[in-house]
């Protein structure tokens, strides 16, 4: 007889090991057929690091808005065609490729087949489902139309993805080149300059500034000298970040960033979309203004942006109007604010936010091409700067040697 390490996984989703005294593998598995509804590999106990790379993989991922888009269109599909909640998140559990949200939907499976309710069961597991998709949920579930609001769901999160990715993939050539440049400057500085430094000293004449200067770097970059810089731009970048984590630090940030020329208008009619689009989707699915404000400045990503919602927010529980509340504020744009006061005094205000929404997502998409054609041809002069620079040190000594000899 011998030990064996068994995985097993209980009735609530949860794995665990047991220890099995058992001739085989197959017959460890099969003394535990009656305990546990899932059983899996069973290996010899000994002494080892018992790695998991499940675990590992399952810390290390993260759930996106595809993710999260991609789950919601298949669920409410489930779910229209008449197919039992349980059934459809075991199902859907199976299928992800994702090993934190399988094990998020797992877990809310077992939890709802024992009576919880969905959204309830979904708000245990943040990572996964934000309080955006949770309110969205309870309202469906509260209204009886539990698969609309997952396809409202579903179109929210494609907008936003897409959106996402239309700035990431605009953004993905002007970062590429950037590194690239950087990496090119500093192997020329580390591996070129050096062998002109040893000419230049046997010359025994006196070096231009430039050239000078880039010799001093280039001894900088290759002593134990460089960890000094380095220490003082990554604390700089931590202390940023602690900065931007205050309140005030994050509000000072995120007004500049509004300042900044180009970018600064990309971040207003972001934000501006993003709210529109939140709170139409929520208003649209039943859920409470008073709440839909709530997720909508906790979402809006930018301190001026939630603190504008949060005063309209005061204003609207006295009975006010929340274009007016939001024109006083000063932060949106006044063709946003018009668009609202007109849904308000029709009597659709989820309709026309769709509509800012999609007008303003347009908007971002124009101003994201118009910063990647400004941005191109800068990083291209920028790269041959950077090359020039090293070239012209380099030759200016030899230019100074033949004006001598002249």
């Amino acid at each position: 007889m011998a030990t064996f390490v068994v995985e097993v996984q209980d009735a609530k989703g949860k794995r665990t090991k047991e220890k099995v005294e058992a001739k085989s593998p197959a017959q460890a598995q099969l003394s535990l057929r009656g305990k546990y509804p899932k059983i899996g590999r069973a290996s010899k106990a000994g002494f080892d690091l018992d790695l998991d790379l499940s675990i590992i993989e399952e810390k290390l991922s993260g759930v996106g808005v595809k993710d999260k888009a991609i789950f919601s269109r298949q669920f409410a599909a489930m779910v229209n065609a008449g197919v039992g909640i349980v059934r459809c998140l075991g199902v859907l559990s199976e299928q992800t490729e994702n090993p934190k949200m399988r094990k998020a939907l797992k877990a809310i499976s077992s939890e709802v087949q024992q009576g919880v309710n969905l959204s309830d069961a979904m708000s245990k597991h943040p990572e996964c489902f934000d309080q955006l998709y949770v309110s969205m949920v309870e309202a469906g579930e509260a209204g009886g139309v539990l698969d609309e609001v997952l396809n409202r769901i579903a179109k929210l999160l494609e907008d936003m993805a897409r959106l996402q990715g239309q700035i990431k993939s605009a953004m993905a050539y002007p970062v590429t080149v950037g590194l690239f440049a950087f990496v090119v400057f500093i192997g020329m500085t580390v591996f070129l300059i050096p062998v002109f430094a040893g000419i230049f000293q046997g010359l025994g004449i006196e070096l231009p500034a430039l050239t000078q200067f880039m010799l001093d770097l280039s001894a900088l970059l290759r002593s134990p000298r460089v960890l000094i810089p380095i220490g003082i731009v990554a604390g700089g970048f931590i202390g940023f970040k602690q900065y931007y984590k205050t309140p005030m630090g994050r509000l000072q940030i995120d007004k500049l960033m509004l300042k900044i020329p180009v970018l600064g208008d990309l971040t207003e009619k972001n934000a501006v979309a993003r709210f529109c689009r939140i709170f139409g989707a929520l208003t649209r699915s039943g859920v409470p203004i008073l709440s839909t404000l709530d997720i909508s400045r906790d979402t809006a990503g930018n301190k001026v942006y939630a603190n504008a919602i949060e005063a309209s927010k005061q204003e609207v529980q006295q009975g006010g109007m929340i274009s007016l509340a939001l024109q006083r504020e000063g932060a949106f744009p006044p063709l946003a604010i018009q668009m609202m006061s007109i849904g308000e005094e029709t009597g659709e205000l989820d309709a026309m936010m769709m509509k800012v929404a999609d007008f303003y997502e347009d908007e971002v998409e124009q101003a994201v091409k118009a910063l990647t054609s400004l941005i191109e041809p800068l990083m291209m002069v920028g790269v041959a700067g950077m090359v020039g620079v090293i070239l012209l040190s380099m030759y200016l000594p030899m230019f100074k040697i033949f004006d001598e000899l002249g």
